[in-house]
């Protein structure tokens, strides 16, 4: 060691729990205990930037055996959190689309809603009288495409949305009848999705459903008067009275697969441990999922910088809960605590951050093609349609562009593979630039997963058969990881 080795700071973070301190291993996604040797090694490169042989024996020496310090070294340099060569560049090569091989297919149903939610991102979104219905025809084509292009997988997902999906019943029965034939045919399985504001609810409709194992996510937003705020009918009334009602009545007839709620918080609205003893324990919900809204055209609706903070502070009180319950073998319903539970686990390693455009795209009334269902309506271009096919080039000239970390403040950011500069409409909504990360988060996004890693750890050390019990064989609700932190509201 002539010449010093090198730290390479944007591969490794390590965090205190307890007594003991994790190291996250950043282009893997993986933890791994750093005993007093190893922990001592890394704070030598931290403190130094570049070791060499003389400042291992003067720091060391009479301490820890040398041979131990070889073998760190070996799995550091191994690990590329050291390198004797140029400083490494951050795990980040180009990557070229070459497929999409799509899992799923969204379905807008229907752009009318027969509710006026005060915060809705929705920019086709109108009134049911004016509401623009999807044909069988389009829908056809649309699992059409996606059988053609997701003939690798083995199982397929249509996810039906709005406006208000369920106004549009006639429509989902005949595409659930279509995709099931179809996928009988070439010996796939298929799963129906739907976020619903639950007020078209009936028996009927729930045994159908029921019936066809729909995941079902319910837009909520809490007790009634955090829910009546923002969540009111075209003229003006509060809805928590019906759809606590319907809520009820599906989850005592609902058998099929767990209910999720949906919560959206807005300015004011920072209480996500009240919000969730509700759903989860007064009403019954199986998962609860928040979005904080940040962004959009009405200003009046996004949480302020202070509330952001707040939100956090309340969701890892949440997250406390979420431990305490987890080291008794129980999943308290946090969905996106649990999430980031699922990808630590997992060791999710994410090129962009999410499926949209590759896995994942949402099919207009008139059939184009969009990224996700939060564009339908929106001046974003789309990317063909369900006549003409995915307009690959274009859309994989974008894909690989934001995959892209060169130049921007991801290159070396610590938590770049599980945020991948973090959701498309985020971007849009906030700069109006679908190709911007959305940096406003990252300070927090950086701190929640900090706070993920230790509940991770504490959990993996006290009670480590929860993850197969509540990760491993886990059904998420949705299909598009919709209950992300920073997920914006329907």
């Amino acid at each position: 060691m002539t010449t010093g080795l090198q730290y390479i700071a944007h591969n490794a973070h390590d965090v205190t729990v307890g007594d003991k301190r994790i190291l996250f291993h950043i282009p893997t996604s993986s933890l791994f205990d750093l005993d007093q040797v190893s922990g001592d090694v890394l704070d030598l490169f931290k403190e130094k930037k570049v070791v060499q042989q003389a400042d291992m024996e003067a720091r060391f020496k009479g301490r820890h055996s040398p041979d131990r310090i070889l073998e760190v070294i070996e799995d550091f340099l191994e690990m590329q959190i050291i390198t004797g060569d140029n400083l490494l560049r951050p795990d980040n090569p180009k990557i070229k689309i070459e497929n999409y091989p799509l899992s799923t297919i969204i379905l807008n149903v229907n752009t009318g809603c027969n509710l006026g939610c005060t915060y809705c991102y929705k920019e086709d979104l109108t009134t049911p009288a004016k509401g623009e219905l999807m044909g069988f025809d389009v829908a056809k084509k649309s699992i059409d495409l996606l059988l053609k292009e997701g003939k690798t997988r083995d199982r397929v997902n249509v996810v039906f949305f709005g406006g208000e999906p369920l106004s549009n019943m006639p429509l989902i029965k005949e595409a659930v009848r279509y995709a099931e034939e179809q996928c009988a045919l070439v010996g796939k399985k298929v799963d129906f999705s739907v976020t619903t504001n639950a007020t078209l609810l009936t028996k009927d409709i729930i045994d159908y459903m029921n019936d066809h194992k729909f995941g079902i996510a319910i837009s909520m937003d809490g007790p009634k008067a955090v829910h009546d705020k923002n969540r009111k009918t075209i003229g003006g009334k509060g809805t928590y009275d019906v759809v606590s009602k319907k809520a009820r009545m599906l989850l005592e007839r609902y058998t099929a697969r767990p209910v999720g709620a949906r919560v959206t918080l807005t300015a004011g609205v920072t209480d996500v441990v009240g919000i969730h003893k509700h759903l989860k324990y007064d009403l019954g919900f199986a998962e609860v999922g928040f979005a904080p809204v940040t962004s959009g055209d009405i200003s009046l609706f996004n949480l302020s910088s202070e509330e952001l903070h707040e939100v956090f502070q309340n969701m890892k009180k949440l997250g406390e809960h979420y431990l305490s319950e987890a080291l008794v073998g129980r999943n308290n319903g946090f969905s996106n605590m649990h999430q980031m539970m699922t990808d630590l686990y997992e060791g999710t390693k994410k090129a962009l951050p999410c499926g949209a455009g590759i896995g994942l795209l949402a099919v207009d009334h008139k059939g184009d093609l969009n990224l996700c269902h939060r564009f339908t309506g929106s001046d974003i271009d789309t990317y063909g349609s369900v006549d003409t096919g995915i307009k690959k080039k274009e859309l994989g000239e974008f894909l690989e562009g934001r995959a892209d970390r060169d130049g921007t403040w991801c290159d070396t950011c610590r938590i770049r593979n599980l945020c991948s500069g973090g959701c498309y409409h985020e971007s849009y909504a906030t700069y109006d630039d679908i190709n911007k990360p959305t940096y406003h988060y990252c300070d927090l996004m950086r701190d929640w997963i900090d706070f993920g890693i230790s509940v991770y750890s504490r959990i993996l050390q006290n009670n480590p058969q929860y993850f197969e019990q509540h990760v491993s064989p886990r059904t998420l609700l949705q299909t598009n990881r919709t209950f992300n932190p920073m997920d914006m509201g329907k």
